[in-house]
């Protein structure tokens, strides 16, 4: 992906995150804070001022499916690469600034206070972008059986920690009423979900980053 490309990412998530905030600043001055409160829908009537929230959120989900059908093409694109050649897929490392995004999960915290909407969480999965920055390092590396076998085993050892640390949150979480309140076992639910989906997405290309670097330090010994 190139520079340009990455710059209009994070400047239009920027945009997305102005406009939601100055959409809920206008609903709760102006709009009685309809949408952005707490409020029963089975009851709701259009109204001509809801119009900037509801433009708001539709734009921030076009965002975020944006974002996924661009992480969905690469899969793709770099299993078919893969595939065919000989070399790790060149990338680049500042790719990994677009962890950043995974930051943006904390406005579940503010958006569940104002209207009880719980997916802005799955920002924080966003989180393994982060793991682009070792997959950069490791662009047009030889694969080899030595790298294949890293890889493999990157990816066993990174399923292995999130599987463990799923199987303890779950027997954690296993009554359900987290401080009494079933609502909020969901949330815990929803973010532990996709921190770890963002933990294995960079403890994949950090491990195979640091065994392919420690088996050139163990070469380069002898």
């Amino acid at each position: 992906m190139k520079r340009t490309k990455i710059r209009f990412l994070m400047i239009l998530g920027l945009i997305c995150i102005l406009i939601d905030i100055a959409a809920s600043w206008y609903s709760a001055m102006y709009n009685e804070g309809r949408i952005v409160a707490p409020m029963d829908y089975s009851a709701y009537v259009f109204r001509i001022q809801d119009l900037p929230m509801i433009a708001s959120v539709f734009l921030t989900w076009i965002y975020v499916l944006y974002l996924f059908i661009l992480l969905v093409k690469a899969i793709i694109k770099n299993n078919r690469r893969d595939r065919r050649s000989s070399t790790s897929r060149k990338i680049n490392p500042k790719l990994g600034f677009l962890g950043f995004l995974g930051f943006l999960g904390f406005l579940g915290f503010w958006n569940y206070g104002f209207n009880k909407n719980m997916s802005a969480f799955v920002f924080f999965a966003f989180f393994g972008f982060f793991g682009f920055f070792f997959e950069g390092k490791m662009s047009n590396t030889f694969r080899d059986e030595r790298y294949k076998e890293n890889k493999v085993k990157a990816q066993f050892a990174s399923m292995e920690i999130v599987m463990s640390i799923l199987f303890i949150l779950t027997l954690l979480l296993g009554r359900g009423d987290l401080m009494g309140n079933p609502e909020y076992t969901l949330i815990a639910v929803r973010i532990i979900l996709s921190l770890t989906i963002g933990l294995y997405l960079l403890l994949s290309e950090y491990l195979l980053y640091r065994y392919d670097h420690d088996d050139e330090t163990a070469e380069s010994e002898d």
